[in-house]
């Protein structure tokens, strides 16, 4: 729930403890009933998404004073959302900015590592085992999920024990702080080249900072206390506030959208993004393994949407290694195994993953992860 995803967000660890953890105080000021969530936004895990060059409106690239732009904010998110402006003030007065958010941001990317070093970091026999103990534990609530939305239970779980560890890690940095500092401290290079996206990505996250105000108002929450990665990503499967307010549901009942203690509506509202935001198809494939005809040039579009039939596909010499469903259409994978390239043809609820986080590792670990939470043997990395 950004756009290149920061990977960084995602923690690991073992199962969750059986006993819920204390919800989340409700603040004082908010409203006590809920409305239902907006129209779209980003993704749960999602860190600041990256326009292209031809769909991004301009962005005023002049510096602004810090007292100015907070005075903007304030005036704009009161405006935007109903709010008191004093009330804006007084939450900030309270935001610190944190050098290690700061720090975190600045570190250069790592290298890009290849399939075979990048799914034993998600995988292993821990996070296997800590997945079937939850998929578990909770069973009856996530079988009703998947009936009602068509998301398997399993693709559930993996998500929550890839971003927190079954909820587990689900970060430690105040989401307040780490809102505030890359809204307003954003770090920059000194790169001119690259000060246009430093911009925008400190404008994504004050946008994201004036919707965690309004989902304090919405769901009741004192946004002093909550706590998620140094995004400012949330709860078991790590939802930014626009994705908490766009996707969440209510899967209890209870008139909240809770997704720090209730597994209701964690289950419900990772169904609910899945479908809704990445038109996941029940009863549809994620993956199956492909290859590629000896002398034939991979074909690796820049579009992840499966939108080639599998006749298209073997003209270009790919063909599924396991039987796939009538009409479905695909797009290719490629990735750097252990022993060589593997080949796979990912479908329409493989590009839904994909929506969770844009990276086809990650999809692939988390398409991989439920099936070994669900028993099945994996192949070779």
């Amino acid at each position: 729930m950004i756009r290149r995803t920061l990977a960084c967000m995602l923690t690991l660890g073992l199962v969750a403890c059986a006993t819920q953890p204390k919800s989340p105080p409700s603040s004082p000021q908010a409203s006590s009933t809920p409305r239902q969530p907006a129209a779209k936004a980003h993704g749960p895990a999602e860190a600041a998404p990256e326009a292209t060059a031809a769909t991004a409106p301009p962005v005023d690239l002049t510096p602004v004073p810090f007292e100015v732009a907070r005075a903007r904010f304030i005036a704009d998110t009161a405006k935007r959302y109903g709010l008191k402006p004093e009330q804006i003030s007084s939450v900030l007065d309270q935001a610190q900015v944190r050098q290690p958010i700061i720090a975190a941001m600045s570190r250069p990317a790592e290298r890009v590592k290849p399939w075979n070093e990048y799914r034993p970091m998600f995988i292993s026999k821990a996070r296997i085992d800590g997945g079937r103990a939850f998929l578990a534990q909770h069973r009856a609530e996530l079988d009703r999920v998947q009936q009602r939305t068509g998301v398997p239970a399993e693709v559930i779980v993996a998500i929550i024990g890839v971003e927190t560890s079954y909820g587990k890690n689900a970060g430690s940095h105040r989401v307040l702080d780490a809102m505030y500092t890359l809204a307003f401290y954003y770090p920059r290079s000194g790169d001119p080249a690259k000060l246009e996206r430093e911009v925008r990505r400190e404008l994504f996250f004050r946008d994201e900072l004036a919707k965690l105000f309004e989902l304090g108002r919405e769901e009741n929450l004192d946004i002093t206390t909550l706590k998620g990665s140094y995004a400012g990503a949330m709860g078991m499967g790590q939802f930014m506030p626009s994705s908490y307010l766009d996707y969440a549901v209510d899967g209890n009942g209870d008139g909240r959208r809770d997704l720090f203690t209730s597994y209701d509506d964690v289950f419900s509202s990772i169904a609910n993004y899945f479908v809704k935001k990445g038109g996941w198809v029940r009863g549809g494939q994620v993956a199956v393994p492909a290859t590629l005809a000896p002398g034939r040039e991979e074909f690796n579009p820049t579009e992840w949407m499966p939108t080639w039939s599998l006749a298209d596909l073997a003209q270009r010499g790919y063909q599924p290694s396991a039987a796939v469903q009538p009409g479905a259409t695909a797009t290719p994978i490629t990735l750097e195994g252990s022993t060589g390239k593997q080949y796979w043809l990912g479908f329409q609820n493989y590009y839904a993953i994909t929506r969770y986080n844009l990276s086809k590792m990650y999809a692939m670990a988390v398409f991989q992860l439920s099936q070994a939470i669900a028993g099945q043997e994996l192949p070779p990395a």
